[in-house]
This record gives C-alpha cells, structure tokens and sequence, in this order.
C-alpha cells in the first residue's frame, strides 16, 4: 500500500471514528421530541433528510451524517412508542367501559383516543 493510500485510508477512518471519540458531553444528542406534535414531525422530517442521504454515495462525511440523523430518529421513535403505549391504554379503556355500558366514559376516552390517534395519522 502506498504512502498516499494509507494516509487516505487514516484520514477517512478518523472522520468516521471522530464523532465516536467526542467526550459524552460533546455527542450529538439529535432534536428532541417532548410532545407527539414534535416526535411525528422529526419523524417525517428525519426520514425524508435519510432517504435523500441514502440517495448518493455513502462517504464518511455521509456517513457522520447519517449517525447525527439517527439520533433525531431515535427520539422520536422513543416517544412514538411512548404514545401508541398510551393509546392502547385509553382504547382499553373505551372497549372495557363499552362492555359496561358506561356512555360517558366511552364517549370522553373515545374522543380522548380519536384525538391523540389523529395526531399520528396527520
């Protein structure tokens, strides 16, 4: 292997380890995703902006690129799951209250679950 070759082997390998070497402090921590509103925002978003990466050629800049967006992903993933937990909780609720005959539970968990769904379905 060539002298240039090598040193292009060791600068392309330090921008793909350097994000890895970053104290905790200084790692990319992503967009957060406090509420559902945000989480399915940064989803569409962040998946879009992945897909047009995936589109060319995977460099090592690319690739850093796509770690920081994973991050965003992730976070929004996390809350996601966090809210489909809660609206199979508030869905149970409404089935259970249907079986008792319960109207207005049914009707105000039902409204409660049709409105945090929708907000997944944009």
């Amino acid at each position: 292997m060539t002298l240039f070759r090598q040193l292009s082997f060791a600068s392309a390998s330090l921008l793909i380890a350097a994000p890895a070497l970053a104290s905790d402090n200084d790692h990319f921590k992503g967009q957060p995703a406090d509420t559902l509103e945000q989480a399915v925002s940064n989803f569409s978003e962040y998946n879009q902006k992945l897909e047009n990466v995936l589109a060319g050629d995977l460099t090592p800049e690319t690739m850093n690129e796509v770690h920081q967006l994973t991050y965003t992903l992730e976070n929004a993933l996390e809350k996601l799951d966090d809210e489909i937990d809660d609206l199979a909780d508030t869905l149970e609720h409404v089935h259970k209250a249907s079986e008792r005959a319960d109207t207005d539970t049914v009707r105000s968990a039902g409204e409660q679950y049709l409105n945090n769904s929708r907000k997944i379905i944009k």
